[in-house]
């Protein structure tokens, strides 16, 4: 078993991220890639902005732009305008996406039910209470 924190952070990671995959494309949803999906997973329910979607991606904004294109060609999402500002425009999870992201979701329940048995609810717990913290220092601030 490797010590390198890195790979054991990676390891369980890549297979979550394959089975979620699997049964994304099982469900009839096989158009979407990983990058896709890092933008995705980051519109938040009442939509997002392209920068802050590039933001909490950690892409670029043209990359995060790109992707998005992809996406709503795709039917995944939507752009509308922002209430707030009509210069602006949101993008939103259309409801492509939003039946993309409940078979993802049951994947990583089943993941999440699968690691619990094999660790114990104690255990899982106290992993999930600490990626949390880490995710404190870790992920992008507006």
């Amino acid at each position: 078993m490797p010590d390198d924190l890195g790979v054991l952070l990676f390891l369980p990671h890549r297979e979550l991220e394959d089975r979620v995959f699997a049964a994304l494309a099982e469900a009839g949803f096989d158009d979407v890639t990983p990058a896709q999906a890092r933008v995705f997973r980051r519109i938040g329910r009442d939509g997002s902005r392209l920068a802050e979607l590039a933001r909490a991606a950690q892409v670029a904004r043209p990359t995060a732009g790109f992707l998005v294109d992809q996406l709503e060609r795709a039917g995944y999402v939507e752009r509308t305008s922002d209430p707030t500002d009509a210069r602006a425009r949101l993008i939103r999870v259309a409801e492509r996406g939003l039946a993309g992201s409940s078979a993802g979701s049951a994947a990583i329940a089943e993941v999440e039910r699968e690691w619990t048995a094999h660790l114990g609810a104690r255990r899982m717990a106290a992993l999930r209470d600490a990626l949390t913290r880490l995710g404190e220092l870790t992920e992008p601030h507006p």
